[in-house]
């Protein structure tokens, strides 16, 4: 007869709705890193980033935004290069992200990948993307497709961040700007004006609580292990 697996009742417990409503909450601007994955002089994706830029500070938040030229492949470089030194402050800096990349090959650019991949799941004992809200989007050449914003849903999964469910993909973006990198009216631009909107709705919900959203069960079980082994290693 096999074992059942048992409840561990010193780490399992029902939800606590007090940790999800914290009696002191931030009061500062939320802020919101935008990532963009293309190197040329006039990419469509860092433009749909200055645009969502300029709608999320009227909506209140704080905006930087890092530019991927001369980051190094990964694995190419030291972690100490100061390129992924800066993504990865800015990383820690942030409570949200936008995620932007053109569309290429029916993918998104080896340049979002590798600011991503330079990401680490953890920085110490710190995660510097478990628990943090994200947009996706995506600017196209041609039709209107969702292959690069499904991809970046799923590396957001993997990063833990807490994806927001609404998304943006422009086609033919070549045609959605002025000659003065502005972009023009249209549904697209209202489509992004509503991702960036519930983007900084989820951020106010969930950043006070983000470290109970995010505590695992198992995680708590493995901690308890290990300090447990460490004590009795030290009294051996």
């Amino acid at each position: 007869m096999t074992d059942t697996p048992q409840l561990d009742d010193a780490h399992f417990a029902a939800p606590d709705l007090s940790r999800l409503h914290p009696a002191r909450r931030a009061t500062h601007a939320p802020r919101i890193l935008l990532l963009h994955g293309s190197l040329r002089a006039r990419s469509f994706s860092r433009l749909m980033n200055e645009e969502a830029a300029r709608v999320l500070t009227r909506l209140g938040a704080e905006t930087r935004s890092f530019n991927p030229s001369g980051l190094p492949l990964p694995d190419d470089a030291d972690a100490a290069h100061p390129k992924v030194q800066e993504l990865r402050d800015l990383v820690s800096w942030s409570e949200g992200m936008v995620w932007c990349s053109p569309e290429r090959h029916g993918s998104m650019t080896g340049i979002m990948k590798a600011q991503i991949d330079w990401i680490p799941l953890s920085l110490g004992a710190v995660r510097p993307t478990q628990g943090k809200t994200l947009a996706v989007m995506q600017v196209s050449g041609g039709s209107q497709s969702f292959n690069a914003v499904n991809q970046l849903r799923i590396l957001g999964r993997w990063m833990r961040c807490l994806t927001i469910p609404n998304q943006s993909s422009v086609a033919k973006a070549f045609q959605q700007f002025d000659d003065d990198d502005r972009m023009l009216p249209s549904p697209y631009y209202d489509r992004m004006v509503d991702v960036m909107e519930e983007l900084v709705k989820f951020t106010l919900l969930t950043r006070d609580s983000a470290a109970y959203l995010t505590d695992r069960y198992s995680e708590r079980k493995e901690s308890a292990e290990a300090l447990m082994a460490r004590v009795n290693h030290t009294k051996i």
